[in-house]
């Protein structure tokens, strides 16, 4: 058990294995950690638990560390697996009246998880618990990123317990911020935003208009996935709201996947020609890259350029996945363009083409294809292609 600030204490575990995460979904190159705190007072109130594989491990830390009879109350700020699943573990050692405060869709959430009908409290944004010499306020955090989130702000210490909101999947060898390396912790952070909020970043930029306009004294935001903010906690605060208005960092990311290498060799024309017009590009072979860190890439970028050879009458299998990502994701204020070569259909760079569009990509070249092996002339044209998007990027910044 790690003091937070004052009486929050952080009673977690780390999981330095962990490497892929929301099952095969999201890469964790640095593991993860899953946060759960402690309110110790008059009333020990516990917020959130662990996932469920570590149900033995987090049990056993909790009743040497704190008593189980000196547990008088549960918050459960989002009860997605990662966060609740040791619940019904933890219900089935402490007394079975024990309050579970959580918000309204959070009861829903975890009558359907565990079939059981508990001594739940919803709560809603400004209700208040005391704790002794402490108060807790609730705040929902709907959609942040699931319909029960919410948080939790701890007063005198002014803590924000954010759940979801401002974390990383990020395993370092202190729980706070300020004594991690700032590179790694930034970089998940922004990768995490990438992956799992930017299709939610309406909504987002409304929660921290609201967070803003509950003038909160916060001192340490304290989410349940990676490190604390502890020294200037607001910083992560207004990277989130830059982050959720359209960001980008002024590049074009080349997507692509190939079977004989005339695709590639058209994709570093490509290249070549965005270059040339002073316009930092990057180039990724979709089926020998990561996809969570494809998707912080393109997040990141205002131009994105996806190409691939045709295959049954269509891309390739890493292209179709990428492709579905961009759509989901729902990337903003982004220029797009299609490529790919072909033995006798050009249906590769024609449907990629569309699906952009589908996806709400400004999309402003039409599709460049060619047949079999690229000649001397197809990739000067290619190099054309390039130059000719980079002029639309840079008109749109």
């Amino acid at each position: 058990m790690i003091q937070v600030k004052d009486n929050v204490y952080w009673i977690g575990l780390k999981d330095w294995e962990l490497r892929r995460f929301h099952g095969h979904e999201y890469s964790t190159h640095r593991g993860s950690s899953y946060n759960t705190y402690l309110i110790r007072d008059e009333k020990n109130i516990l917020v959130d638990t662990v996932w469920t594989p570590f149900k033995n491990e987090f049990i056993e830390l909790i009743g040497k560390e704190v008593g189980f009879s000196n547990v008088h109350g549960i918050i459960v700020n989002h009860n997605e697996p990662d966060h609740g699943g040791c619940l019904d573990a933890l219900m089935d050692v402490l007394p079975k009246d024990t309050p579970i405060y959580c918000s309204p869709k959070g009861v829903e959430s975890i009558r359907k998880h565990f079939h059981k009908d508990w001594n739940f409290v919803p709560v809603k944004t400004g209700d208040k618990i005391s704790t002794g010499k402490s108060e807790i306020m609730f705040m929902e955090m709907t959609m942040i990123h699931w319909p029960d989130s919410m948080a939790a702000f701890v007063t005198p210490a002014n803590v924000l317990l954010s759940n979801d909101a401002f974390g990383q999947h990020y395993a370092s060898a202190s729980i706070f911020e300020d004594e991690a390396d700032q590179c790694e912790v930034n970089q998940e952070a922004l990768k995490y935003f990438a992956n799992i909020l930017t299709p939610l970043a309406p909504l987002i930029r409304k929660k921290l208009a609201d967070l803003k306009s509950l003038n909160l004294p916060i001192e340490v935001i304290a989410p349940s996935h990676g490190v604390i903010w502890r020294k200037d906690p607001l910083r992560i605060v207004e990277k989130y709201a830059m982050w959720a208005n359209d960001y980008h960092e002024g590049f074009v990311t080349i997507v692509y996947d190939t079977m004989y290498n005339s695709t590639k060799k058209m994709a570093e024309a490509i290249a070549k020609g965005i270059e040339k017009e002073g316009v930092r590009c990057k180039l990724y072979n979709s089926s020998a890259t990561d996809i969570s860190d494809l998707i912080t890439e393109l997040f990141l970028s205002k131009g994105i350029v996806i190409g691939s050879c045709t295959v049954n009458n269509h891309y390739l299998r890493s292209i179709a996945g990428l492709m579905s990502e961009i759509k989901v994701h729902k990337f903003s204020k982004k220029l797009g363009a299609a490529f790919g070569s072909s033995g006798w259909s050009n249906a590769a760079p024609e449907k990629i083409h569309e699906q952009l569009k589908d996806a709400g990509i400004e999309v402003v070249l039409e599709p460049l294809g060619v047949k079999f092996v690229p000649t001397a002339e197809e990739l000067e044209k290619c190099v054309e292609f390039g130059e000719e998007f980079a002029r639309k990027v840079k008109a749109s910044i």
